[in-house]
């Protein structure tokens, strides 16, 4: 998060103490809580942010930590209780930018850097 100013360090700071607890938020710096069932993508150990890796285990838990249920399948299950967002998990995002690691996802929002992604990268690719 180098070359951040101290407003923004503030509002990153105040961001993570309020979704941390709640979403188990990762700051990416990337958030699409609102796409996925206000499931943190970020939280699956591979950190996949368009859905399940293939890798679900029959009883719905992790390939990677059994011990974990799958966090795309929370993902699924959650989007279909929130009406005005449900059509939203099937949207393709974008790779995980991680130079966005740590910062705010509200001020990228803001900004717009969050909608910035790789040269090439198209959702139709």
């Amino acid at each position: 998060m180098t070359g951040t100013s101290g407003a923004q360090r503030v509002v990153a700071a105040v961001e993570h103490l309020v979704k941390k607890p709640i979403w188990d938020c990762r700051m990416c710096g990337q958030c699409v809580l609102h796409d996925t069932g206000l499931t943190c993508p970020m939280t699956c150990p591979k950190t996949l942010r368009n859905g399940p890796c293939g890798g679900v285990r029959p009883n719905g838990h992790c390939e990677v930590k059994p011990e974990m249920r799958c966090v795309w399948l929370k993902a699924v299950e959650r989007s279909a209780k929130l009406p005005v967002w449900q059509d939203h998990i099937d949207a393709l995002r974008p790779p995980v930018d991680n130079q966005l690691k740590g910062s705010s996802s509200w001020v990228n929002l803001a900004t717009g850097r969050d909608k910035q992604v790789p040269a090439g990268w198209t959702p139709d690719a």
